[in-house]
């Protein structure tokens, strides 16, 4: 067993029985319900915080184009946005601006506050050729459409309420691992 199965296997024991014996130096990890529409952060083997969370209107999928937030075991690649203001927008990754609406009834999908930047670590369902979360630049952030947190309607990222994103932001480093599930 490799070592990123064995931690698999301990994240998902974690994930889906929280009263498992598991080891005191179990690091940090996010757990994204897309069913719930909630993201968990815990810190050695404790639930940390809650979140509520906007994932894809279009539902679960890994494919390139497909507006779908995909699911299986990611990591946090790149933290964006040290520093800058709340509710700034970020356009290819850079600060461009600030929201002055934080309840924007447009279509605008604007990217806000900080961005964590997820790439997939399981070949063929989320890393490689047309599934890659990387490549689909696939990341939990702010949004300028607060209002909607809690139903899906991204276009395949996992939007968050600014406040939120930037608290987790303080509390994970790159490689976080970071589970996706339907559950």
């Amino acid at each position: 067993m490799t070592a990123f199965a064995g931690l698999q296997k301990c994240y998902c024991n974690l994930v889906l029985n929280s009263r498992l014996a598991l080891p005191d130096s179990l690091p940090k990890l996010i757990h994204v319900s897309i069913t719930e529409q909630l993201l968990y952060f815990y810190n050695n083997k404790t639930l940390a915080a809650k979140y509520p969370v906007s994932t894809a209107a279009n539902g679960v999928g890994c494919q390139e184009g497909s507006g779908c937030t995909p699911r299986g075991w990611h990591i946090v690649k790149s933290r964006i946005g040290s520093g800058v203001p709340l509710a700034t927008i970020f356009r290819g990754r850079v600060a461009a601006g600030v929201a002055s609406d934080l309840c924007d009834t447009s279509n605008d999908d604007l990217i806000t506050s900080r961005i964590l930047w997820l790439s997939g670590l399981e070949a063929n369902i989320n890393c490689g050729g047309d599934v890659d979360s990387y490549q689909r630049y696939i990341y939990i952030h702010g949004t300028a459409q607060e209002h909607l947190i809690g139903s899906p309607v991204s276009h395949g990222c996992i939007r968050m309420r600014n406040r939120d994103v930037i608290e987790l932001f303080e509390l994970v480093a790159e490689q976080t691992p970071v589970f996706i599930s339907c559950g």
